[in-house]
């Protein structure tokens, strides 16, 4: 009975080659795709990553120049930090929605948080300052503010240019300076051309 199905699903001798052919083809592309696209930097936790995308130097030079660059990097603030899997999980769907639109050209010229991602941002906030919630001069000088609107308030409606600052434009960060990500092609490419030449 097995040899019978297993029998019914490999295909007519004939089709070996060109399903070998085919199947080396994608995996080639697949490769090559990872390499140009650096996909293993994503996995880290440095923020040139996120110039890889050439949409994202406004937002990595206004938080370069601020203060939360010497404590947070992008995956700080921006992934959850409730566990691991979370975090990688959240990380590989932001990505792959991010890789996506960039593919296809169809991100958007002004950046927007996404409403999942807000509570993750608020609630990483949170994680790293809640230290100031239990500071009595603090809470004095603020009336309760965060107690009284927490439910319903995000942490930027008050604090409206921390980290990022005024992102607009990169006019708004004088000497801004963002890390080009290095040429794709690999150097004995780039010779075989240049000798050509």
């Amino acid at each position: 009975m097995l040899k019978k199905i297993t029998k019914n699903l490999t295909p007519p001798r004939n089709w070996k080659i060109p399903v070998i052919l085919i199947l080396e083809i994608f995996t080639g592309l697949g490769a090559y795709s990872i390499y140009l696209s650096k996909a293993w930097s994503y996995l880290s936790e440095d923020p040139k990553t996120c110039v890889n995308c050439h949409i994202m130097a406004t937002q990595y030079v206004t938080w370069n120049h601020s203060s939360h660059r010497e404590v947070a990097n992008c995956n700080d603030c921006h992934v959850p930090h409730d566990n691991s899997f979370n975090k990688y999980y959240f990380k590989a769907k932001d990505g792959l929605n991010h890789a996506s639109l960039f593919t296809i050209r169809a991100e958007r010229q002004v950046i927007n948080i996404a409403k999942e991602s807000k509570e993750v941002v608020k609630e990483n906030c949170i994680r790293c300052h809640t230290h100031l919630f239990d500071q009595s001069k603090l809470i004095s000088q603020t009336k309760g503010n965060y107690q009284v609107h927490n439910t319903d308030r995000k942490c930027w409606e008050c604090h409206r240019d921390i980290p990022h600052g005024n992102v607009r434009s990169l006019s708004s960060v004088p000497n801004a300076m963002v890390p080009v990500p290095e040429s794709p092609v690999p150097d004995w490419l780039k010779k075989l051309v240049k000798n050509k030449n």
